[in-house]
């Protein structure tokens, strides 16, 4: 088959990727995004026989764009458009939770300082803000005191960009020092690792030490439930441990495995490169049967 991969840049899991297609005698067209220009009508001659594209895109705003523009195409994309622009927007992300019926944190978002700071009166110290667009744990702060709060929240209304000016704010969940990433494949989990951290923030780019974890009934009843919340795909699925629950704070549309591959037994990039073998064969059976 031949793989298109939409990238920007060529990180270590995409190199995983590409190794597994090309060992298997796959072809492979690299397509930079940074280059390509989007007809309303015509593809561009880069996705020429392609069976399936994977969107690698780093930038949210691209993958958005392009997955809806391949759709347009009749070209086949994982993930879809509908799946990122869920994941892609942690209020939309949190919603689409919460109307699965998936514990998710308690969340409330606004549009003024004003009324951002009485939601974080309401929920009390600690809480999160978090910017709605973003990834690696980067620009979200515990906020531990009024004075902080103030502070924070003034600072995001005076940022240029207008998602700045969306103030997603969540409870601050007591976890064990970890939370657990799950990869998961339609909502099969392939892998799943805890991320420790002495740091609030669990995120392996952070510098969390990851470990394999077992997953019980329980959590695999939720990632089930959380990629059919979002519409399915190879999906990054982040939940934390409550007690004797779990809660699910957030599904992500173009995750990153090269930690999760490194902390378990089973082959990631080999399993992913299954499941795309799987889904072009099906787009052919499709093909065929449509003819």
């Amino acid at each position: 088959m031949n793989i298109g991969l939409l990238y920007s840049r060529i990180r270590r899991d995409e190199k995983l990727l590409l190794n597994e297609l090309r060992d298997r005698g796959h072809e492979v067209t690299k397509i930079d995004v940074r280059k390509e220009q989007f007809d309303l009508s015509e593809p561009p001659a880069a996705f020429d026989d392609v069976d399936i594209v994977v969107d690698r895109c780093l930038a949210t705003s691209r993958s958005l764009y392009i997955t809806r523009f391949l759709q347009s195409y009749g070209i086949p994309v994982v993930n879809s458009h509908e799946t990122a622009d869920i994941c892609a927007d942690k209020a939309k992300n949190s919603l689409a939770l919460a109307d699965a019926g998936v514990p998710t944190p308690n969340t409330k978002v606004a549009f003024t300082v004003d009324s951002a700071m009485d939601i974080v009166e309401e929920f009390g110290y600690p809480c999160v803000l978090k910017p709605v667009v973003g990834s690696w744990g980067r620009l979200m702060a515990k906020i531990d005191s009024e004075a902080a709060a103030e502070a924070i929240l003034e600072h995001k209304a005076t940022l240029g960009n207008y998602e700045h000016k969306v103030f997603y704010i969540q409870e601050f969940v007591e976890k064990p020092g970890r939370d657990i990433r799950v990869l998961a494949i339609d909502g099969e989990p392939i892998a799943a690792m805890t991320r420790s951290s002495d740091h609030w923030l669990t995120n392996a780019a952070k510098g969390a030490d990851a470990e394999a974890f077992e997953l019980d009934a329980r959590a695999k009843e939720l990632v089930q439930q959380a990629s059919d919340a979002v519409g399915g795909g190879l999906l990054g699925i982040d939940l934390m441990e409550t007690g004797t629950d779990y809660t699910v704070h957030e599904v992500n549309h173009t995750v990153e495995f090269k930690a999760l591959n490194e902390a378990v037994d089973v082959d990631v990039p080999a399993t992913v490169v299954d499941w795309l073998e799987s889904k072009v064969e099906g787009e052919k059976t499709l093909a065929e049967a449509s003819a």
